[in-house]
C-alpha cells in the first residue's frame, strides 16, 4: 500500500476489523475482511455491509438545474420525480462513456450525483464547462460517506436502526438516526435487495459501527470490494474501465436502456444515434466456463480458432462455483446464447458457454 492513496472517513475502522486494502480509483479501500467468498455468500444469503465512500458526490444547483442535467446526461430525468434516483451516463461527443453514475432528483433546482471515484473530477469539470449562468456544480467528494447494506436481511438491519425501508426501487428518503442526517436509497450493485446510505463524512464512523452491529446480529458480514466485484459480475453489471469507457459505448455495453432517445439533446446523442442506426460493432456477453479455470480481464475470445472478442471482467463465481466473465464480442458474425467459444488463458484454450447475463437469479427489487 502506497502512502499517497486517499483514505475514506472510516479507514481506521477497516484497519481495526483486519481488512486487506487495495487502490480503488486512487483510494485505499478494503478488499476483504474474512475472505471474499464468505463475504459474497453473506450478501447472497443474509446481508453484507460495504463502505463505498470512495465514490464521488456532486451537486448541480440553481434555477433549472434538473433541466440542465437532463440536457447533458443520457437518461431522461423527466421519467422520475423528486425522491427518486436514476442510473445514467455522462458521455463524450463521440459516444464514449466518461462515467456512469446515479442521479438523485432532489427538486427542479437541485440534482445530487454519485459518480465513480476515479471519474468524479472529469464529470464535475464537464458539467461546469457547459453550465449556463446561474447553475453551480459543486464537488462534494469528501462531504458524504456512502455505505451499502445488501442482501435478503438488509431491511431487517435498517428497521432495527429505525431507518426507512418501505421504498420503491430507486427511491430515496432523507431520514435521521440518533441525530445523524442520512439519505437512504433503495439502490445497490449486487443484485440483492438492498440500500445505500449517505451520512455526512464526519458522521460516517458512528453510523457504520451501528449498522455493523445489526448486520452481525442477523448473521451477516462486513464485506469488501472484492465481494462487490464478484457480486456485480454475476449480475452482468458493467464497471467503468472494464465494460464502459471512452472506447466502449453504452450500446456496446448493453446500457442503451439508460438513454432517453426522445430527449432533444444530451452529450453524445448524434454519435450514439448513428451507432444505434448502424448497429454496434461489438456487444457485451457473459461467458460461463465449461472447463475448469478462472477467467480474467483482457483475454482473447476465440471462435473456430479466430479472435472475435476480449474479456472485460473475469472471476470465479462463488455462487455457481465456476469461472465466469463478461466479454465484448464482435457482432459480425456474432454469437448467441448457448454457443460455445474458447478463451485464451495463458496459452490454454478454455471452453466457455455464451450466456445472456445475469448469471444468477436474485431479488434485485
Amino acid at each position: 500500500m502506497t502512502d499517497d492513496l486517499l483514505q475514506g472517513p472510516i479507514h481506521a475502522v477497516h484497519t481495526e476489523l483486519g481488512a486487506t486494502f487495495a487502490s480503488f480509483g486512487g483510494w485505499a479501500m478494503p478488499v476483504s475482511y474474512a475472505g471474499t467468498v464468505a463475504e459474497h455468500t453473506a450478501v447472497r444469503e443474509t446481508v453484507g455491509l460495504f463502505d463505498v465512500s470512495h465514490l464521488g458526490k456532486a451537486t448541480v444547483s440553481g434555477q433549472g438545474a434538473a433541466a440542465y442535467v437532463n440536457a447533458t446526461l443520457t437518461n431522461d430525468l423527466g421519467r422520475i420525480r423528486p425522491g427518486k434516483a436514476q442510473y445514467t451516463l455522462c458521455c463524450a461527443s463521440d459516444g464514449g462513456v466518461i462515467d456512469d453514475l446515479i442521479a438523485y432528483y432532489v427538486d427542479d433546482d437541485e440534482i445530487f450525483l454519485v459518480p465513480n471515484a476515479a471519474n468524479t473530477a472529469a464529470v464535475v469539470a464537464a458539467l461546469k464547462a457547459d453550465a449556463p449562468e446561474g447553475i453551480t456544480v459543486t464537488d462534494q467528494h469528501r462531504d458524504f460517506a456512502v455505505f451499502a447494506v445488501q442482501g435478503p436481511r438488509s431491511a431487517d438491519v435498517l428497521t432495527a436502526l429505525g431507518l426507512p425501508t418501505d421504498l420503491e426501487y430507486m427511491a430515496y428518503e432523507d431520514a435521521t438516526w440518533d441525530g445523524v442526517a442520512v439519505r437512504v436509497c433503495r439502490t445497490g450493485y449486487t443484485g440483492e435487495h438492498g440500500y445505500e446510505l449517505l451520512p455526512s463524512w464526519a458522521d460516517g464512523e458512528k453510523l457504520f459501527r451501528a449498522i455493523l452491529e445489526q448486520v452481525k446480529a442477523v448473521g451477516g458480514e462486513a464485506a469488501g470490494l472484492g465481494a462487490r466485484d464478484t457480486l456485480r459480475t454475476e449480475m452482468g453489471y458493467p464497471l467503468h474501465g472494464h465494460e464502459l469507457s471512452l472506447e466502449i459505448s453504452p450500446l456496446q455495453a448493453r446500457t442503451g436502456w439508460a438513454i432517453g432517445w426522445k430527449k432533444p439533446d444530451f452529450w453524445g446523442k448524434t454519435a450514439l444515434a448513428q451507432e444505434r442506426a448502424d448497429g454496434p460493432r461489438r456487444k457485451m456477453w457473459g461467458l460461463r466456463a465449461i472447463d475448469r479455470g478462472v477467467l480474467r480481464q483482457g483475454q482473447s475470445v476465440l471462435r473456430d480458432g479466430e479472435a472475435v472478442g476480449e474479456t472485460t471482467s473475469g472471476t470465479f463465481s462463488p455462487t455457481l462455483k465456476v469461472g465466469i466473465a463478461l466479454a465484448l464480442v464482435d457482432t459480425d458474425p456474432g454469437v448467441d446464447v448457448g454457443d460455445e467459444v474458447e478463451v485464451d488463458v495463458r496459452g490454454r484454450r478454455l471452453r466457455c458457454e455464451v450466456v445472456d447475463p445475469p448469471f444468477v437469479e436474485v431479488n434485485t427489487k
